[in-house]
């Protein structure tokens, strides 16, 4: 099947390019010269920047957009100029232009076949697990590229230093994120294997947590070499990675992170490779969680030669991916924070670390910035040492997953001030469970009377744009679309700046 694909020269068409898994593979063939075109029903900036490379665009999905390669050719013709068709599992059998490629015979691929293809082309670095792999691969490749391996780099995330999702390197190696959603992470033969963590998160596609192992199982007979994280119970006990890490200094792992001091900014600790001390460093992520996906990257360089002063070099420059933890605006005094949290263990990780940033001291200067007039808002003119809340805004990811994992949803938000629940974002799933965000709210309502029930994305809006002051941390919480209220609710606390402000 891999060995199917066709880089030669041959045309691929994505349903759905403009996925953040999709366009990033249609930006590494592009970028290669190879014949892109692919439709999505939401153009974005992603797309933009596709059509910048050569991609043709389509903004609708019909029939009639893989006749784009066989037209004015003859019979004899058409065979060689028949696209190869990317998919992803959200593409249904119905959908018009898979039924239309079937009927023409098009070579269809679902997008880890062309991801694989990809990595056995080269050395694969695929980072697995439930959680972290976005900003795991991120800074894998981050440091592999400031450190001059330069490898071609794929991802499930936007970061800004390579300016989107996708980077195409001049090495031999690929890093590039292996998906257990849908299980086809098990296609992927890699040179290395990291995995950061196993969990059940997906049970619209396992039955249980050793269906999940099963499929990890799978990918480390794959790997030449694995990585994992020792402090996951899962990965321990039934993984026995060949190379460990972990934050607990007792734990016997190859690469662990001793004296670890949080703050506003980030984290500092002490780094140890198999008992030797390799130095101090700093991570410009908050959370615990993203120290251990340093650890998990560190352990991926040192065994590609990068040197730890390079590392630790490199590193404080970092900016993260976008949508983790991600600082949208300040406002009237007001943090706006955009994280892909959508399971308990998530949640309860991004809480975390924004506890660390509650902590972060206020100066009067900064609530000046951002609003000259704030007076007239209960505690517009505070400043330093203010209490500083935490606001939830949370959108459940799929029926399955909130009926799942609801009484850990339910305990999921202790450190959160309060709580907004929106009703449930189906992606597309049909409710067999008849579960609804009210029936979340009620099962955190339970450890956490502080929760309100907002169903609409319009309700979020008109109770935050009336209810937030100066200090607030809102972090919203969301793999589907309530990120778009953004913005809106943004605006409604941001001041027209005085001339005397733009010199502050």
């Amino acid at each position: 099947m891999l060995n199917s694909v066709d880089f030669s020269g041959k045309p691929f068409h994505f349903i759905g390019i403009g996925g953040i898994g999709m366009s990033a593979l249609a930006h590494v063939l592009a970028s290669r010269g190879l014949p892109v075109s692919g439709s999505d029903l939401r153009l974005s900036h992603i797309t933009e920047r596709l059509e910048t490379q050569g991609a043709h665009i389509f903004n609708q999905q019909q029939a009639e957009n893989l006749s784009f390669f066989t037209a004015g050719q003859t019979n004899g013709q058409v065979a060689r100029k028949l696209p190869q068709v990317v998919c992803s599992t959200a593409i249904g059998k119905d959908n018009a232009e898979y039924r239309e490629a079937l009927a023409l015979g098009c070579p269809i691929f679902h997008r880890s076949d062309i991801l694989a293809a990809l990595m056995n082309e080269r050395k694969g670095i695929a980072i697995a697990g439930t959680h972290g792999k976005t900003t795991t691969s991120s800074i894998t490749g981050y440091l592999l590229l400031k450190a001059g391996i330069d490898p071609t780099i794929i991802i499930g995330g936007e970061v800004s230093a390579w300016d989107g999702n996708a980077y195409v390197g001049s090495s031999d190696y690929v890093v590039a994120e292996a998906d257990e959603s849908d299980g086809s992470l098990v296609k992927l033969a890699s040179h290395i294997g990291v995995i950061t963590n196993i969990e059940l998160d997906h049970p619209d596609h396992y039955s249980s947590l050793d269906q999940v192992v099963a499929i990890f199982d799978r990918f480390v007979s794959q790997c030449e070499k694995v990585i994992g994280c020792w402090d996951c119970p899962t990965v321990r006990e039934r993984i026995k990675p060949d190379i460990t890490y972990s934050l607990e200094p007792t734990s016997g792992a190859d690469y662990i992170a001793t004296n670890i001091v949080e703050n506003a900014t980030g984290t500092t600790a002490d780094i140890w490779e198999r008992g030797e001390r390799l130095g101090s460093l700093t991570v410009p992520l908050l959370g615990l969680h993203n120290l251990s996906n340093t650890l998990a990257a560190i352990a991926v360089s040192r065994q590609l030669g990068v040197s730890f002063g390079a590392l630790a070099t490199h590193l404080p420059n970092f900016q993260g991916a976008r949508r983790r933890f991600e600082h949208r605006g300040f406002h009237n005094g007001i943090l706006f924070i955009d994280d892909y949290a959508h399971h308990p263990s998530e949640i309860r990780a991004t809480l975390a670390a924004a506890q660390v940033k509650r902590c972060e001291t206020l100066s009067a200067g900064a609530l000046a910035r951002d609003n000259r007039t704030n007076g007239n808002r209960p505690g517009g003119n505070l400043a330093g040492s203010i209490e500083r809340r935490i606001i939830a805004v949370f959108q459940p990811h799929r029926y399955s997953r909130a009926a799942t994992l609801l009484d850990e949803f339910a305990t999921s938000f202790e450190g959160a001030d309060r709580i907004l629940v929106t009703d449930i974002y189906s992606a597309g799933e049909t409710n067999t469970a008849n579960i609804t965000g009210e029936d979340v709210v009620k099962a955190i309502a339970q450890h956490q009377p502080n929760v309100v029930y907002a169903p609409a994305l319009s309700d979020i809006k008109t109770t935050l744009a009336t209810s937030l002051i100066p200090g607030d941390i809102v972090i919203f919480l969301t793999a589907g679309n309530l990120n778009q209220v953004i913005p809106e609710v943004m605006a409604a606390y941001q001041k027209v700046l005085q001339p005397e402000a733009a010199l502050t």
